[in-house]
């Protein structure tokens, strides 16, 4: 049965019923299109819906580009920034892409929610806000926590799990998957679905990988994320680069558990070639752990350092910071602070100092942390 991993299935036994019925059952997964990446995290619900589509299951995936309008509140202490229209559409498109390196293309129904969410005449928006009262609403943790600090909940965020619910509705949902902190707004889709005279889906939820950190959910938004779309040494290196309470965790969720190596650097290299040859095939699984045994164990530079240019204004000295900046983002006073702490390098040696001489960066081999390499030239 596909509720391998499940957290939660509600409610008890209602999936069995559903499923002695002998047809299809349709399976629904909303995605929230505010960032383009398609993370290990998310992948662990997407493999789980897989397994769904191969029982035979119609899958519907639902691309939220009206609700991202609003912007999902779930976990969130403050209100969150809502993207333009073009940026949603663009992020939409390339997740969309991404997902189908794990799901089949062929079987997914894959529906975009302002479908019927943008024709709903506001009459019929008073008629879904009727489904749900607002104590009900502020039974949701993140809402509750923020109103009884006197912090700012808007409207329209309230609005976020019926009109999450209202997608139920629509596709009439025989289940709907979600990570665990997605419960409450599964739940709400059984409410509203009841008061639109259709039967309630089940509910299952499956656990929240852990980021890089050890300690938070993966997430773009912390930057604790692996992308499934991520460079082969970018890849391996970061799983490399996991907690060892996370192994567990991350070797039945992502690696698909079974027997281990007891030593923990043994367990994370196998772990991160799993990783990489899963979503890079064999050779990017070596070339990920090249680099990483060059660069990191070895302290040498990657065998291919791509080259970078920088126009110098004058014949005076070069800022280090601006060039860094220019060469791979971030902010000037972010470099400022990377360079007091040795995270720079010039040639091997920390840099003496901001502003250095354009003869002594021409040519030089630049190192950013412990993967990022580049041979500067000064134009």
């Amino acid at each position: 049965m596909p509720t391998r991993h499940a957290v939660h299935v509600l409610p008890e036994g209602e999936l069995e019923r559903k499923l002695k019925q002998g047809r299809p059952l349709r399976v629904k997964l909303g995605i929230d299109p505010t960032s383009p990446d398609v993370h290990l995290g998310f992948a662990v619900v997407l493999d789980r819906l897989r397994e769904w589509q191969d029982a035979g299951h119609t899958v519907v995936l639902i691309v939220g580009d009206y609700t991202a309008r609003i912007g999902d509140p779930s976990g969130r202490s403050a209100e969150r920034p809502v993207l333009s229209d073009e940026e949603l559409d663009a992020n939409a498109k390339q997740f969309a892409g991404q997902v189908f390196r794990v799901l089949d293309e062929e079987r997914t129904e894959m529906r975009f929610n302002g479908e019927w969410l943008g024709k709903l005449t506001f009459a019929e928006v008073v008629r879904l806000t009727r489904t749900l009262t607002v104590a009900r609403l502020l039974e949701r943790d993140d809402f509750a926590k923020r109103f009884a600090a006197g912090e700012p909940v808007s409207l329209s965020e309230l609005l976020y799990p019926p009109m999450q619910a209202y997608d139920s509705v629509a596709i009439e949902a025989d289940v709907e998957i979600g990570g665990t902190d997605q419960l409450y707004n599964l739940l709400t889709g059984r409410d509203v679905m009841e008061r639109y005279g259709l039967e309630p889906q089940v509910v299952v939820t499956y656990p929240l990988l852990v980021g890089l950190d050890g300690t938070e959910k993966m997430s773009k938004s912390k930057d604790n994320y692996i992308g499934i779309n991520d460079p082969p040494e970018e890849m391996f290196g970061k799983t490399m680069s996991i907690p060892d309470e996370a192994l567990p965790q991350w070797w039945e969720l992502v690696a698909g558990g079974g027997g281990h190596p007891e030593s923990p650097m043994d367990w994370k290299l196998e772990l991160a070639r799993r990783i990489t040859a899963r979503w890079h095939g064999e050779e990017g699984a070596r070339a990920g752990e090249e680099h990483f045994t060059r660069v990191v164990r070895r302290h040498e530079a990657p065998a291919d350092v791509p080259d970078a240019t920088f126009e110098a204004d004058g014949g005076g000295p070069v800022y280090l910071p601006a060039v860094l900046q220019a060469v791979f983002g971030q902010s000037s006073s972010h470099w400022r602070r990377q360079i007091d702490q040795g995270g720079v390098k010039v040639d091997g040696e920390p840099p003496a100092g901001y502003e250095l001489d354009p003869a002594a960066l021409d040519g030089a081999l630049v190192q950013a942390g412990k993967r990022q390499f580049v041979r500067l030239h000064i134009a």
